[in-house]
């Protein structure tokens, strides 16, 4: 079952995105001309994945059944139903 999360940025309230930080490009390249570097690029990247909202990109998510989240929640209903 998937987590239902509340952006504190935005206000998204879903599913939340998995980004690695990082190029795809500049680790192909690395990979080609230097192994070594190529491999602790790689190593990095695969450590360096977040969770992020998937309309602002900004890792600022927290459980919407979460104190907070709730709160968070009310107060958006509050603000639509105005």
């Amino acid at each position: 079952m998937a987590q239902t999360f509340v952006c504190t940025e935005c206000g998204y309230l879903g599913k939340s995105k998995t980004e690695t930080k990082g190029s795809f490009l500049i680790e192909i390249v690395l990979w080609l001309f230097f192994i070594i570097p190529g491999l602790i690029y790689s190593i990095w990247r695969a450590s360096s994945k977040e969770v992020v909202c998937p309309q602002c990109r900004n890792a600022s998510l927290i459980p919407a059944n979460s104190p907070k989240g709730i709160k968070l929640v009310k107060e958006m209903e509050a603000d639509t139903t105005e």
